[in-house]
């Protein structure tokens, strides 16, 4: 079906005069005795275009004017009859798709909790829409920024039989009946499809250190997941991951790496989103813009964890969980440190091993590793990396203290014997980025169908 959309004629000032047709879902309907008025949104652009009719000549069907009805309008471009931009005087309607009166979204119930329930709809609400508009903005931007920075895009499995964390917090994958019977896990397994255990994957970094090695500088964009059982506003159990890894890095570089694509991002979002960030601006978030342009602006701080808790130390009395060295520090901590202590974004670098993930450097003091966790005002963590460990005697010792299956990581062993180098990177979680780009609070309400405990809608 031929037609414009609703953005360009909103905004092209050429076509003013011209005819044109647009196609859209009623948002709202106003009458007068000679006038009435539709706003129409097609997706394409936040504003909505508003179409005249002028009732003398035109008369509009009823079923045309209800809110949620898709409507074809022929007519011709006009300056804004108020404001900035362009209306659309009619001169035809047509009903394309009809919308009954029990239509879920009404302006009376539409709160973020009910929309929840009906996540094939809310999209077509104000609130919904801005946010996937800087979900495809920011990840648009990525792939801008990795392939300025001569980075290779790579895909990695989402079916693996190793788990990255070593939290065993995965997806089974399996096509055994649900009912089958076997004399032990040994045998079932061998019974299955891949003939071992398999699950979804948690992070593509293992799979991704296997390309680094190779390309140099790589980065994957895609789906993990966690069985993680954290009904909590920031946990999803399908979520999607940026992770770059990089050969001949180190820790300072990988920080630079992680600071360089948060503010690129952002400057990204705050110059192609200006109309929804005004919105999320003064309906979700007061200050966001000027929160973001401060991120963005600003050079980040960097502290040891070490540092760290000796600050938060002192202050102990005002947290509900008092910090001591080897504990792992919670949101209220991430939020002092960025918000009071710093006032901008901060790496907080070289955590206690106990407390991190095997496969990070080990440092020199035999107490912490190379990592490092990028706290940012207003939500605490958002990026988490290290340098990799390197030395395949350090790895094999600190996967064995914790009780790993060697067999299963022989690959990623194997990059350790055959010409192994430093090497860094990065995970940063999208869905929680859009959350700070937006302002909204339950990471939910920042992916189409959001998968978490109890729910698969």
């Amino acid at each position: 079906m031929k037609h414009e959309d609703i953005k360009k004629v909103l905004s092209d000032a050429d076509m003013v005069g011209s005819k044109s047709v647009v196609c859209g879902w009623v948002r709202s309907f106003r009458e007068s005795a000679n006038v009435a008025f539709l706003d129409l949104s097609d997706g394409s652009s936040f504003q909505k275009l508003q179409v005249v009719v002028d009732r003398n000549h035109l008369l509009v069907p009823p079923a045309c004017t209800k809110l949620g009805a898709a409507v074809r309008v022929e007519g011709r471009v006009v300056p804004a009859y108020r404001g900035e931009g362009n209306d659309l005087d009619a001169e035809n309607i047509e009903l394309l798709g009809e919308c009954p009166p029990d239509y879920p979204i009404q302006k009376k119930r539409t709160t973020l909790e009910f929309l929840r329930g009906i996540p094939h709809l809310r999209l077509r609400t104000n609130t919904f829409q801005a946010v996937f508009r800087v979900r495809s903005v920011a990840a648009q931007a990525i792939h801008r920024f990795f392939h300025m920075h001569g980075f290779y895009y790579i895909n990695t499995p989402l079916i693996t039989a190793s788990d990255c964390e070593g939290a065993g917090e995965m997806f089974r994958v399996t096509t055994q009946p649900w009912n089958a019977q076997y004399k032990s896990e040994e045998e079932y397994f061998k019974n299955d499809f891949f003939g071992v255990k398999a699950g979804l994957s948690v992070s593509g970094q293992l799979e991704g250190e296997v390309a680094a090695t190779a390309l140099g500088k790589i980065y994957t964009f895609g789906p993990s997941f966690r069985a993680e059982n954290s009904n909590t506003t920031r946990h999803l159990a399908e979520f999607w991951h940026i992770e770059p890894e990089v050969a001949f890095a180190q820790l300072p570089d990988v920080i630079r790496l992680a600071e360089s694509l948060l503010k690129y991002l952002i400057r990204a979002v705050l110059r192609e989103c200006k109309d929804e960030l005004k919105f999320f601006d003064t309906f979700v978030e007061k200050g966001l813009i000027e929160k973001l342009t401060h991120v963005a602006t600003s050079k980040f701080a960097v502290c040891t964890y070490t540092d760290a808790v000796s600050i938060l130390e002192k202050e102990n009395s005002r947290f509900e969980f008092p910090v001591h060295w080897g504990s792992d520090l919670q949101s209220e901590h991430e939020k002092y440190l960025t918000e009071v202590v710093f006032g901008r974004p901060v790496f907080v670098t070289d955590y206690p091993k106990e407390i991190k993930s095997f496969y990070m450097k080990q440092n020199a003091d035999g107490k912490t590793v190379a990592a490092t966790d990028l706290l940012v005002p207003g939500i605490g963590e958002i990026i988490g990396g290290s340098e990799r460990e390197a030395d395949l005697g350090k790895l094999v010792a600190a996967m064995e203290a914790r009780g790993m299956d060697m067999a299963a990581y022989r690959q990623y062993l194997d990059l350790r014997r055959f010409g192994s180098v430093p090497h860094g990177g990065f995970g940063l979680g999208f869905e929680r980025f859009v959350m700070y780009c937006t302002g909204v609070e339950n990471i939910r309400d920042v992916t189409l169908f959001p998968r978490s405990v109890k729910n698969i809608m």
